[in-house]
């Protein structure tokens, strides 16, 4: 176990190394001039040439790209005596262990530096992700506990009721769920639910989870401004489970041991809940943990849509502000989650599954 748990993180190693890679090169090859957009529209050449030295867009690009790895990277290599230099150990933008000093270059451990924002005068891009995601995983946790809930209950009825007009509605809901893109359901729960019957749900077509008074500054927990977001972003994973609970569930019931369960007597109740079902969910298991991944990197288009204040809505203003550090910052971020997520799942798969050998 030990041996496959290093194995995944010396493949996710890679796997990161290759999304900021190509996130890196991606946006930097994008039309647009970062250090004209951060002078929104003066026009001042000198104003220009300095940010350009200062951010370090007057290097080839190739050079751009290895001072940005050495930035994240944890184990990275500074100089310690041209303050003028763009890989100047700096103590107010690394927080970092100096592990050894050679010839004015020293190596240190560090905290990954994903730089400052380019727009949001000079703010760090760690805190914006960090003010921003808690929201993002607020959501992403109350939709995949909506999907998982409703869907192993649809699914399960589903299964009981084989072949009968509500399991056969079901199944058509879910080909509807699974097709339906983010984008185009945030619009119509957020027209029919929050403008056509506001009076009658008295849901808002937008808002955050919490509401800013006139000075800009977080007022008070609005939970309701949840509801609208949550039931759209767990559409397609709701559509899923239903699916799979349904489909494994029958394979489970068709089994020898669940009839000699029946032989023996045993209530009907508690063979299916107690004996079936439990087997039944591992499937289940693995598409919520690859969904709830999935929700926290897809969330864009519903945050978007509904003013949702979470990363993903910060990741399209600094698309269209050309915002790159925030771009590749929160791109990397989500990577990392999303790789984390999924190993857990898998040592979780296997605690619940004995049957289940990792090599």
């Amino acid at each position: 176990m030990y041996s496959y748990i290093l194995k995944k993180i010396l493949y996710s190693s890679l796997v990161i190394y290759g999304v900021l890679t190509v996130v890196f090169f991606l946006f930097n090859i994008l039309p647009g001039d970062p250090a004209r957009m951060m002078l929104d529209k003066r026009e001042d050449s000198k104003q220009l040439e300095l940010i350009k030295i200062k951010y370090g867009f007057d290097k080839p690009i190739l050079h751009q790209y290895f001072y940005y790895l050495n930035d994240v990277s944890p184990l990275s290599f500074h100089e310690t005596i041209d303050e003028k230099s763009l890989n100047y150990l700096d103590e107010k933008k690394y927080n970092f262990t100096k592990i050894y000093d050679f010839n004015h270059t020293a190596i240190v451990f560090k905290f990954p530096y994903l730089r400052t924002s380019f727009i949001k005068t000079g703010m760090p891009v760690t805190k914006i992700i960090s003010s921003t995601f808690f929201n993002t995983f607020f959501l992403a946790c109350a939709s995949i506990i909506f999907a998982l809930i409703f869907g192993v209950l649809f699914g399960v009825v589903s299964a009981l009721a084989k072949d009968s007009f509500f399991d056969r509605f079901l199944l058509y809901f879910s080909v509807v769920g699974m097709a339906l893109p983010s984008f185009f359901s945030s619009i119509i729960v957020a027209w029919v639910f929050g403008y056509l019957l506001h009076n009658y749900t008295g849901l808002n077509m937008y808002g955050s989870l919490y509401e800013l008074d006139d000075y800009g500054v977080s007022n008070s927990l609005v939970l309701k401004n949840l509801i609208l977001p949550a039931f759209t972003l767990g559409i397609r994973p709701l559509a899923v489970i239903v699916q799979l609970s349904r489909n494994s569930l029958l394979e489970v019931l068709s089994m020898d041991y669940i009839r000699t369960a029946h032989a023996k007597g045993l209530n009907k109740k508690i063979v299916i809940f107690k004996h079936a079902l439990r087997n039944s969910l591992n499937p289940v298991i693995t598409a919520v943990s690859g969904w709830f991944a999935s929700l926290l990197a897809g969330a864009v288009f519903v945050e978007y849509i509904f003013a949702w204040n979470g990363l993903g809505k910060e990741i399209v203003d600094a698309l269209n502000n050309m915002d790159l550090p925030v771009v590749m910052g929160s791109v990397l971020f989500i990577s990392v989650i999303f790789i984390v997520i999924n190993i857990l799942v898998d040592i979780i798969y296997m605690l619940v599954d004995p049957r289940i050998k990792i090599e």
